[in-house]
């Protein structure tokens, strides 16, 4: 069986809720070996669900490895120096007073590991604003995207945390330009890092130049009206029988085959992208009662036959029973107690197929006397740290769901 591509080398991530947890992820599901160093109190998505693990902890920390160490102790610090010693990488998300306070900044880091790459994925990078706090809406509030996404009104967050994800992925990309430009070049690694704040910069980057673009030629910044790109026919719509299908409308080609699908009559008027702009409202309410007049199955079989891209609008229970889901490769199946999961994968060639083994996702401090014994921890210095709550073993029933009460 082919190794994957980051097999034998180690991980580790100091990391709470979601950015660094998700770049550590990605990292182990290339067959990295992550070590999920943990406070005692535990990662805050291990008690987010009714006291116990959150969806965010089952699918983001399966097949890690979980080592419960107090860092403000100096016993505990020790040991996670003996730790850091024995890795190839360093992903966290403290904040920079937090990596300050427990002499986890890349000076300190390096001076234990020199070969070490450094991952800091922070609030804000380098700036006046560097010591800042952010979080995943801070980032979407201050980068243009909250602005747009009202509700009642009131500028709102997109929900899915898609800032932090965005900073694990590029957390990632750096990590591994860092490993291979050392061993091609054969220096030291270069560090990493990540703002959420520039993260978000360079995600709105599309709309940050569009707005410039039309300032320029325009004389003000008049922005697209929002939502869908602005093009009419490319969005939600409801059949008659109340199900949601989202139409792909990007192209002139796309409408003229749209509107033979569903038996619109030619209409020269409305052949371009921009005269269909110049009369949206006319075009929505034209596609919609276009809809409308057909059930989903008989809407879908239209549109499926003229080479139209749509999509069933679906809810999160059903997402995972579509055919495309449950093609081999795309999830795993993550026991978790007495639960099973289905996780998805890391979407690449050969997912799931090439040797990344599947593991629960670790109890707190699961592997806490086995790799600090390996990284060089004596068994007398071991007892005297677990003595003064230095570090921790797992402890049964931690982070147990309450129970489900029946109710009428």
């Amino acid at each position: 069986m082919k190794l994957p591509p980051l097999a034998g080398r180690r991980v580790i991530e100091l990391g709470t809720m979601l950015a660094a947890p998700f770049a550590a992820h990605i990292l182990s599901q290339l067959g990295a070996e992550v070590i999920k160093v943990e406070p005692p109190t535990g990662d805050p998505t291990r008690s987010l669900v009714r006291g116990g693990p959150s969806g965010t902890f089952i699918a983001y920390s399966h097949s890690k490895k979980s080592v419960c160490i107090d860092l403000s102790k100096p016993e505990g610090h020790a040991a996670f120096c003996k730790l850091l010693k024995t890795a190839d990488a360093l992903v966290h998300n403290l904040s920079p007073k937090a990596a300050r306070k427990l002499k986890l900044t890349r000076e300190d880091c390096e001076a234990v590991n020199p070969q070490l790459v450094y991952c800091h994925i922070r609030g804000y990078a380098a700036g006046p604003q560097q010591d800042d706090l952010a979080s995943n809406p801070v980032a979407e509030a201050s980068t243009g995207v909250m602005e747009a996404n009202r509700i009642n009104g009131r500028p709102s967050r997109l929900g899915p945390s898609y800032h932090d994800q965005f900073a694990g992925a590029y957390a990632v990309i750096g990590i591994l330009a860092s490993m291979l430009n050392s061993r091609e070049k054969n220096t030291a690694a270069e560090p990493v890092e990540i703002g959420l704040y520039e993260t978000g910069l360079h995600v709105a980057s599309r709309d940050l130049v569009g707005i410039q673009l039309k300032t320029q030629l325009l004389g003000r910044p008049e922005r697209e009206p929002h939502g869908e790109f602005s093009m009419p026919g490319y969005g939600a719509y409801q059949t008659s029988d109340r199900r949601w299908i989202y139409l792909l409308m990007l192209t002139d080609g796309h409408w003229l085959k749209f509107s033979q699908a569903m038996g619109l009559p030619p209409d020269d008027s409305l052949a371009t992208l921009r005269q269909r702009k110049k009369v949206r409202e006319q075009v929505e309410d034209l596609v919609k009662s276009a809809m409308a007049a057909h059930t989903f199955d008989a809407a879908t079989a239209r549109l499926k036959a003229a080479g139209v891209g749509f999509t069933e609008v679906l809810p999160l229970e059903r997402v995972l029973d579509a055919p495309q889901a449950r093609e081999p490769g795309k999830l795993r199946d993550v026991p978790l107690r007495t639960l099973d999961f289905a996780v998805p994968e890391f979407p690449r060639l050969h997912a799931g197929s090439d040797g990344v083994p599947t593991q629960p996702p670790p109890e707190l401090g699961a592997h806490t006397a086995e790799l600090l014994g390996t990284a060089g921890v004596t068994p007398e210095e071991y007892r005297s740290m677990l003595s003064t709550g230095a570090v921790q073993e797992a402890a049964p029933n931690a982070f147990a769901w309450a129970p489900v009460r029946n109710e009428r």
